[in-house]
C-alpha cells in the first residue's frame, strides 16, 4: 500500500498517478480488496483539505468526462453528502459521543465486553479476514472502503460489539478519520441510518472481492437483524459565512480540519495566525501516534507553503486561542467553516469568549459546501439527483 506523506505537493502527485485510472478501470476493480491498490487512496489529503473535493472533481472531469467517470464522481461526492446530512442534525454527533461514554463504562465494569473488545481492536478473533483487517489498520492508518464495511458489519453482528466501539476504533487508528463519513457509515451498516436497512458481511461476498484471499465460510453471522434506534431529528440550518470586517487587525484560526485556508483569507491582510489540531480530540481514548502525526505534519505543509500570508504563527492548543487573539490585539479572527465533530467541539464557548473581548469570530463557507449541503436532506441518490451539473461546482 502507498505511504502517505502529509504533504499537498503528496496529494497532488498521487491525484496525477490516479487520474489515468478514474473512469472504467476504477467502476470495474473500486470494490475489490485485492492487496493492491484498486481506489485513489486520495481520503487522508482530503479529510485535512491538504487538496480539495473540487480540485479533485475538475481534475478528472477535465480528463474524463461526468459520464466515464460516474462512479468516482459519486464516491467522491458521498463525502459531501454525508457531512450536509451531519451538519444539519449535529445531535446526532452529540449522541454518539454521549452513547461512546457509556459503551467504555461498559468496557470497564463487563469483563467478558472488556475482553472481546480488546480481541478486535488487537485482531486477535479467530477470523482471519477481520484479524488481517485490524491489524492493518494499527499498522497503517488505512482501510479499502469495502474492507470497512465488512470490518463494521463483523463488528456489530458476529462479534455482537457495541457500534460506537468500533466508530471510535477507526477514528482512533484511521489518517482520514472523518466526524460525518465515519459516523454515518456505521449507523449505516447497523442498519440505524437508513432504518432498517444494514449491511451484512457474508463469505461469498469477501470470498469475491478479496481475489480469494479470505473465505471466512460458518464463521459469520449472516443473517442477522438491525439495530434499533430512535428516528434520527429533522434537518435543521445550515451555517452561513459571516461577514468580514475591512480594515481592522485580522488573525486567522488555521484547523487541522481545513488546510487550504485561502478562500477564508481572500481580500484580508492576516496579521497572525493560530494553528490548533483537535486530532486528539476524536476520542476519550489516545489517538494513533500516526493519526496525530499526518494531521501535525499535513499542518506544517500548510504553514510552510503560506508563511508569506500568514503573519506570526502560534501553534496550540484551542483552550488557548483567546489568550493569543488577545495579546495580539486583533478585532476578529477568520476561519474556514469547521463541519460536525472534534473541531466544533474544541470551539463551543470560543466565539462567547472572543467577543466578551470585543473580538469577532468570523467563519467562513466554502462556496462548494454551501451549495451541495442544502440537498442532503434525504437519502443519498434523492442529493445526486436534485445538486447541481457537478461541473459547474
Amino acid at each position: 500500500m502507498t505511504a502517505f506523506a502529509p504533504t499537498r505537493a503528496a496529494a497532488l502527485d498521487r491525484l496525477q498517478r490516479f487520474v489515468p485510472d478514474a473512469a472504467e478501470r476504477y467502476a470495474l476493480r473500486r470494490n475489490h480488496d485485492a492487496g493492491q491498490p484498486t481506489t485513489s487512496q486520495l481520503s487522508p489529503w482530503l479529510r485535512h483539505r491538504l487538496i480539495t473535493e473540487r480540485e479533485v472533481l475538475h481534475v478528472v472531469l477535465d480528463a474524463h468526462g461526468g459520464k466515464a467517470a460516474e462512479k468516482f464522481i459519486s464516491e467522491l461526492l458521498w463525502r459531501s453528502y454525508w457531512k450536509g446530512w451531519l451538519e444539519m442534525r449535529p445531535a446526532i454527533w452529540r449522541d454518539y459521543r454521549r452513547d461512546l461514554d457509556a459503551a467504555l463504562n461498559r468496557v470497564q465494569t463487563e469483563s467478558g465486553l472488556r475482553r472481546d473488545w480488546e480481541a478486535a481492536c488487537r485482531g486477535e478473533t479467530g477470523i482471519a479476514c477481520f484479524d488481517h483487517w485490524a491489524r492493518d489498520l494499527t499498522e497503517t492508518g488505512w482501510l479499502h472502503n469495502h474492507a470497512r464495511m465488512w470490518f463494521a458489519s463483523i463488528w456489530i453482528f458476529t462479534l455482537r460489539l457495541p457500534w460506537e466501539l468500533g466508530a471510535d476504533l477507526f477514528l482512533r487508528q484511521l489518517l482520514d478519520g472523518d466526524p460525518a463519513s465515519n459516523t454515518l457509515g456505521w449507523r449505516w451498516v447497523a442498519g440505524i441510518q437508513t432504518r432498517g436497512k444494514h449491511y451484512v458481511a457474508t463469505a461469498d461476498n469477501i470470498r469475491r472481492y478479496t481475489g480469494g484471499r479470505f473465505d471466512p465460510a460458518g464463521q459469520l453471522d449472516e443473517a442477522p437483524d438491525p439495530l434499533d434506534a430512535p428516528p434520527p431529528p429533522e434537518p435543521g440550518p445550515l451555517p452561513a459565512s459571516d461577514r468580514v470586517v475591512p480594515g481592522v487587525p485580522t488573525g486567522l484560526l488555521l484547523m487541522t480540519d481545513d488546510l487550504s485556508p485561502g478562500f477564508a483569507m481572500e481580500g484580508t491582510k492576516i496579521a497572525a495566525t493560530f494553528a490548533t489540531d483537535t486530532t486528539p480530540l476524536r476520542s476519550p481514548l489516545k489517538i494513533a501516534p500516526q493519526a496525530v502525526d499526518f494531521a501535525e505534519g499535513a499542518a506544517s505543509d500548510t504553514i510552510d507553503r503560506l508563511a508569506p500570508d500568514l503573519g506570526e504563527v502560534t501553534r496550540g492548543a484551542p483552550e488557548e486561542i483567546v489568550g493569543w487573539a488577545r495579546s495580539a490585539d486583533l478585532r476578529q479572527v477568520v476561519l474556514p467553516h469547521v463541519p460536525t465533530g472534534p473541531g466544533t467541539d474544541a470551539l463551543d464557548g470560543v466565539a462567547a469568549a472572543l467577543k466578551a473581548e470585543g473580538i469577532r469570530l468570523v467563519r467562513q463557507v466554502r462556496a462548494y459546501d454551501a451549495t451541495l449541503w442544502p440537498h442532503a436532506r434525504k437519502g443519498f441518490f434523492r442529493f445526486r439527483h436534485d445538486i447541481p451539473d457537478p461541473a459547474g461546482l
